[in-house]
């Protein structure tokens, strides 16, 4: 039986990266692989545990087909390595720290996806991006501006594909809900 990609979505600074560190060994013990993307950003980046090429390089692994998923944002690209599919078809779930814009393309090679949403109260999200440090008070206030469009966009759909997670508390309680949809278990909301 082929394994399922679970798809993981939220804007910068919602927490994904801590919710994967801090679930990475429960989501083992299900079988379920967690996957280490390709970018753009310098590996001295601080963030995600993510291999960091050149442009140059990047472009050269999307022309030889290197990956499953590709996607351009935020003056970065972003790759998961085809690996994926070989992982899927022995029968493992994957995990993918996606991209919302690119969800589209994402159901469409890969129809069963799960898709979780995390999202993350608007206040705490300013905090945490001007915590980082890598934008502008302009620039975090149109990724603001953005992330409220999208989760109004997303949410009136009313997509039961689609499960969210708000991260705005307990680190811990979103691990469970995370691990309540994955076990399709209704207690995602």
């Amino acid at each position: 039986m082929a394994g399922r990609l679970i798809y993981l979505i939220g804007p910068s600074g919602s927490g994904k990266d801590s919710l994967l560190d801090a679930a990475r060994e429960r989501l083992a013990e299900r079988g379920c692989r967690i996957v280490r993307r390709v970018i753009t950003r310098s590996a001295e980046a601080v963030g995600e545990a993510a291999m960091g090429v050149s442009p140059q390089q990047f472009s050269e692994m999307e022309a030889a087909d290197a990956f499953a998923l590709s996607w351009h944002a935020n003056g970065l690209s972003y790759g998961i390595p085809r690996e994926i599919d070989d992982w899927l078809a022995a029968g493992h779930d994957v995990l993918v720290n996606g991209s919302r814009g690119h969800l589209g393309k994402t159901r469409e090679r890969y129809p069963n996806v799960l898709v979780l949403l995390l999202t993350v109260n608007q206040a705490v999200l300013c905090e945490r991006l001007l915590a980082r440090g890598r934008e502008s008070v302009a620039e975090i206030d149109a990724r603001l501006a953005r992330n409220a469009r999208f989760n109004q966009r997303v949410l009136a759909d009313n997509d039961p594909t689609l499960h969210v997670l708000d991260n705005s508390g307990a680190l811990e309680h979103t691990v469970e809900r995370m691990l309540a949809c994955i076990d399709g278990q209704a207690a995602c909301a």
